[in-house]
């Protein structure tokens, strides 16, 4: 049985598509939620943090933006920028404490990222979380 963990982890992929060029991914996010065998209510909750993350994408761009320091955003790895926006959109639009949302980031960004990256992923979404009192 899929967990949120697990859903977060297949909206990483999905925003790691999108970032690379495959713009109709949402076409497609059922057939893949189904291979990660990711069903009803998690789905649901993946479903609706990808739509959330897109329709929101270019404040959440900013937000991230703002906190990058020394980085350019376009140079960010594509795995940390989805973690990173989905990360951000959770603490900025949904009612679950940032803790939380950092520790869930830091986790996926474990299993796709870089050594570097939960580090870099943990100061970005902090300063976020700071920024809007969350």
């Amino acid at each position: 049985m899929a967990t949120r963990h697990h859903a977060r982890m297949a909206v990483v992929s999905l925003l790691y598509a999108y970032d690379l060029g495959n713009h109709d991914i949402a076409a497609h996010s059922d057939e893949i939620f189904e291979e990660k065998k990711i069903r009803n209510k998690q789905r649901d909750f993946a479903l609706d943090l990808f739509k959330g993350v897109m329709e929101h994408l270019g404040t959440i761009d900013e937000a991230i933006v703002r906190h990058l320091k020394e980085w350019d955003f376009e140079r960010l790895g594509t795995i940390e920028r989805a973690t990173l926006r989905l990360g951000a959109y959770e603490i900025i639009h949904s009612r679950l404490d940032a803790a939380v949302v950092i520790n869930e980031a830091i986790e996926v960004c474990k299993a796709f990222g870089g050594e570097q990256s939960p580090k870099f992923i943990n100061g970005v979404l902090d300063a976020i979380s700071k920024e809007i009192g969350a």
